[in-house]
């Protein structure tokens, strides 16, 4: 794996330490909206101190081929953080599995770009990374997260009761999942249609 990649619209990078202020001016955009489906977080979470101590231990990580996170940015603005896209739980050998996670700034919602970043990180992970299975795990009110997901192949495979705690209460979430072969039969049949 590389730890930049490019799509159509945009740039993918794993970034080191000394780009915590740009992780930092991501999250506070959105904090509302990321703390909703996320855990509580520490007390310094908002410090570039404290994201910089993140981003070195995520650089690490990638270095082992255990996680990638990697951070997008539209090509026609390279500075600017709009999403992240993180491939983790990575188990190869026996389980062949791993487990994709994102979000995205409210201000780049319903113009493709985290269907992008996710469906080539998706891809990524079978061809690079040769995984036989991607799973995601999605709050139930979560339903634009649950509609990208149908839209790239992901099927639903149940609920997981009491998965996570969020704000001080024990939450359901659905996970879906996409196994190489359902993944290269849609492949096939988008580049059918594209002819």
């Amino acid at each position: 794996m590389f730890f930049q990649y490019e799509t159509t619209r945009l740039l993918l990078k794993v970034l080191r330490a000394d780009c915590a202020p740009q992780v930092l001016d991501f999250y506070n955009r959105d904090k509302e909206l990321f703390e909703m489906y996320e855990i509580d977080r520490v007390p310094d979470f908002y410090t570039v101190k404290h994201l910089q101590k993140v981003l070195r231990y995520e650089y690490n990580m990638a270095v082992k081929s255990q996680l990638f996170r990697f951070y997008v940015f539209q090509k026609e603005n390279p500075c600017r953080i709009i999403g992240t896209v993180c491939i983790h739980n990575i188990a190869p050998a026996f389980y062949g599995s791993c487990e994709i996670g994102y979000k995205f700034s409210s201000e780049f919602h319903h113009m493709g770009y985290a269907t992008e970043a996710v469906g080539f990180c998706t891809k990524l992970a079978f061809n690079e990374l040769r995984m036989h299975k991607v799973t995601a795990v999605v709050h139930p009110g979560n339903v634009p997260s649950m509609k990208l997901l149908n839209g790239l192949g992901f099927v639903q495979e149940g609920l997981l009761h009491d998965y996570l705690i969020l704000h001080g209460k024990w939450c359901n979430h659905y996970i879906y999942g996409l196994v190489t072969v359902s993944y290269t039969h849609l492949r096939a049949h988008e580049t059918e249609a594209d002819l």
